[in-house]
């Protein structure tokens, strides 16, 4: 492929397999994350190169996609794929909690967008890809605030769709079913019968990995896409 690629959320699960995903495809990628443990041998095991970043520290995340462009050269590719499905009950919610959620899951998403927008600009163009998700869909009850966040991601894809047009980037959203990571199965899946009944209620009776998810960013990254934008793929194996 050959572009500039930034991801944030790159260290493990669905985003650690977008970096390799696009590092194997021969891409320069750029990866932020707070787990430094983790995203150094990720840069190690595919060349990215790993800044270690707060995505809610609006200001250090600008500064990342500066470097970024500085070092590899103009973004052509943002992949705004980080997040947290924390659960959380309706009454044990704070306006801190509920800021908080709203942080991680949509905020840095905006302003990603805005700040690698000039690169794209200077490269005649370039594909933004946000993850929302199904759960918002079905209306999860334990996790409102998460819910909230992936709703408004497809607002917020659909507003700079045509808003960026004139610039030739195209902006779309992936909403992810239940991907089956090793963190889902440290926190939420620890038995198998678990991700059994997942499977069982799929239309494709398989577990669904995050390395088909990163297939879905690449063609929404690649020029196979390049008349497609201001839509949402829903990546779930029928499961919605």
């Amino acid at each position: 492929m050959g572009r500039v690629v930034f991801v944030t959320g790159g260290a493990s699960g669905i985003g650690a397999d977008i970096v390799r995903a696009f590092a194997r495809n021969g891409s320069k990628v750029s990866f932020v994350d707070i787990m430094e443990p983790e995203g150094e041998a990720l840069a190690a095991e595919t060349g990215a190169l790993f800044l270690p970043c707060d995505i809610t520290d609006i200001a250090k995340l600008k500064t990342a996609i500066a470097d970024t462009g500085a070092r590899l050269g103009p973004i052509g590719v943002l992949v705004n794929n980080a997040a947290n499905d924390q659960r959380h009950e309706i009454d044990e919610v704070t306006e801190e909690f509920w800021d908080r959620a709203q942080d991680l899951n949509l905020k840095h998403q905006f302003f990603a967008a805005q700040a690698v927008r000039p690169q794209m600009q200077t490269l005649g163009g370039g594909s933004i890809i946000n993850f929302s998700s199904i759960a918002w869909r079905g209306g999860a009850p334990n996790m409102p605030a998460y819910t909230t966040a992936k709703a408004a991601i497809l607002g917020l894809t659909r507003s700079l769709a045509n808003a960026l047009g004139d610039d030739n980037i195209r902006v779309n959203a992936i909403e992810p079913g239940a991907v089956i990571t090793e963190k889902q199965r440290r926190l939420w899946y620890p038995k198998q019968e678990q991700i059994d009944a997942i499977v069982a209620h799929q239309a494709l009776k398989r577990v669904l990995l995050a390395d088909e998810i990163a297939r879905t960013v690449l063609f929404l990254a690649a020029d196979d896409s390049r008349m497609i934008t201001k839509q949402a793929i829903t990546v779930d194996a029928g499961l919605r």
